[in-house]
């Protein structure tokens, strides 16, 4: 695989986890507990679907068949993406969606700060635009974390669940494409290994500090990065991609 391909794969991996997870977020919808979070997530969704886009249309420059990010967001298959498992799972409760929420934007924050170094101008740009969002996303779910662990004993039994229950995708946010060393080397793409320390020492300081304890001896599933998905993401996909397929080329 050429060195464009494989920066082709983990720009596109940006850009589907980041789509999937705004897609999610959008299905709360006039269904949150009160109007000002209601408003919140579908603003959250949306900055998440802005990046996806950015990413998207960079990663069609760099394919160089003439697809748009329209056309990769909507006409490719559920084989053929490489979101993370973690961001297409279900919404659940409103303290599985904040769980779901927090374990991704804690990554995101991380390779945002990272890629905001990249060597490739095009990809610190988007990371430098998206950084700020994406530290807002993050105070957002730990602030309803530690409101739910350090509420009532219901609240803190259904978040503990959604830990216990999402652990298992974890592993999978740093799946990589294999031979990316040499991007690596270029000071393109960050150091998954460096990554993945600094988001399990903030993520275990959290957990600790908040009465919440991380599950063991879990079987971890991986697999997003060769197109093995959750059965969630055929659903989603049916849902998200149903009007640009059945009106090809419709305009507005």
């Amino acid at each position: 695989m050429t060195e464009q391909r494989q920066l082709f794969n983990f720009v596109v991996r940006l850009g589907d986890s980041t789509l999937i997870a705004g897609h999610r977020l959008s299905q709360w919808c006039s269904k949150a507990h009160s109007l000002e979070e209601d408003i919140a997530l579908v603003n959250i969704s949306l900055d998440l679907i802005g990046q996806a886009t950015n990413w998207l249309e960079y990663a069609a420059t760099l394919e160089g068949k003439g697809q748009t990010a329209d056309q990769l967001a909507y006409l490719r298959d559920a084989v053929h993406f490489r979101s993370c498992l973690l961001v297409q799972q279900e919404n659940g409760d409103f303290a599985f969606t904040m769980m779901k929420q927090y374990l991704f934007d804690v990554f995101q924050n991380l390779i945002y700060e990272a890629l905001c170094h990249s060597s490739d101008a095009h990809i610190a740009a988007i990371a430098a635009k998206s950084l700020k969002e994406s530290a807002y996303h993050l105070r957002h779910s730990s602030q309803w974390l530690k409101r739910l662990a350090g509420g009532t004993a219901e609240s803190l039994r259904r978040t503990q669940y959604a830990l216990d229950t999402l652990w298992k995708y974890t592993a999978d946010l740093f799946e990589q494409e294999t031979n990316i060393a040499p991007l690596v080397a270029e000071g393109i793409l960050p150091d998954y290994a460096a990554l993945q320390a600094a988001w399990q020492q903030q993520i275990q300081s959290f957990f600790q500090e908040n009465g919440l304890t991380i599950p063991e001896k879990t079987v971890m599933l991986q697999g997003s990065t060769q197109g093995r998905h959750s059965e969630a993401l055929g659903y989603i996909l049916a849902e998200m991609q149903f009007l640009p397929r059945a009106y090809p080329n419709a305009q507005w």
